[in-house]
């Protein structure tokens, strides 16, 4: 809502939706906004509406992306785009259908480290990036509060949950290789651990559904591999949050919130090896508030979604495959035809 606030002359809030009408209230008032809903189809019949942000738990990402695409409007869902790659092809379909723009929650790509490497990256600089490590670790970072712990509404834990911005990222970086195969273990034994010190407090371990770790190993097609490690607990040092890329040419550590050292390149010119830092990493204030604007600005100059469900998408049919290899102990095909 503040990146809908921040652009004033582009776009106008005109409802919140909930279903608790008391904090659709709280919402609306807290941006000065008249109409307030509980139930979504009816808001999607208001003809002054242009398009929609789908902030609900997973298990409700689906239903009201596709009423909303089918009523003319457009959409930004929230990350993961569904609870699995079967809801997404229905939602991409829709899309498609409709005509409308569907865009993908996943505001790290337009942080200031990640503008600043897809331009070095695009500009061949890397050259062939073919393998990369992507980590969304956190030490004793379980969610306390909403339904990040149940997986019969969020689909997953920590993969599902953080991973999606790591591996969208990385495969930004990357050009979006199309998955073919993955391979992966989970644990849940730390979350469900009751004497555990947790960050973020206390919470039911009865209702903890989901992995606390997950890593995965992922083949694509132009033969590029990434390792993808993801966690709300584990043991180890700090709260890493980084994409490391292996090129041709050049290699990098990228972190999209990482402060001074967002960004290191290391590459070697005339037998000389150098290990850089940029000076010119372009300032943003939030990636949430960037990937609004972006939303906006596609549907006012009729561009293409920012962030394509088919991204959404790809990304979910890969945590289908490693979830799936999790439990078979094989590799297991990535499919995101729809």
């Amino acid at each position: 809502m503040k990146g809908y606030e921040s652009i004033p002359d582009l776009c106008e809030m005109v409802a919140t939706c909930d279903v608790n009408g008391e904090i659709a209230k709280q919402a609306a008032d807290k941006f000065g906004i008249t109409k307030t809903y509980t139930d979504y189809r009816e808001m999607l019949a208001d003809p002054e509406i242009d398009a929609v942000s789908v902030a609900t738990p997973n298990k409700y990402h689906k239903e009201p992306t596709i009423d909303a695409l089918k009523a003319g409007k457009h959409v930004i869902c929230e990350k993961p785009l569904g609870m699995n790659a079967e809801e997404c092809r229905e939602m991409c379909r829709a899309a498609k259908d409709s005509g409308k723009i569907l865009q993908v929650g996943l505001q790290s790509r337009f942080s200031g480290p990640i503008r600043f490497m897809k331009e070095y990256v695009d500009a061949g600089n890397m050259g062939q990036i073919y393998y990369a490590r992507a980590q969304a670790l956190r030490r004793r970072g379980v969610p306390a509060w909403g339904v990040f712990i149940e997986k019969d509404k969020q689909g997953g834990g920590p993969l599902i949950d953080i991973g999606v911005h790591i591996l969208d990222m990385t495969l930004f970086l990357m050009g979006y290789p199309k998955p073919v195969s993955a391979s992966g273990k989970t644990w849940d034994t730390l979350g469900k651990t009751p004497d555990l010190f947790n960050y973020w407090g206390q919470y039911n371990r009865d209702k903890f559904t989901v992995e606390d770790f997950a890593v995965g190993l992922i083949k694509f097609e132009d033969g590029s591999v990434v390792c993808l490690e993801s966690s709300f607990m584990g043991n180890l040092e700090g709260d890493p949050f980084q994409s490391q890329l292996f090129g041709t040419k050049a290699g990098a550590i990228v972190k999209p919130y990482g402060g001074d050292d967002a960004v290191r390149i290391y590459t070697e010119q005339n037998q000389q090896l150098f290990d850089m830092k940029p000076a010119n990493i372009p300032n943003v204030d939030s990636a949430h508030t960037a990937e609004i604007q972006a939303f906006v600005n596609a549907i006012i100059n009729e561009q293409p979604s920012p962030v394509p469900g088919e991204n959404g998408l790809i990304l979910n049919a890969i945590f289908d495959a490693l979830y799936k290899s999790s439990e078979t102990g094989r590799e297991e095909l990535v499919d995101v035809t729809f």
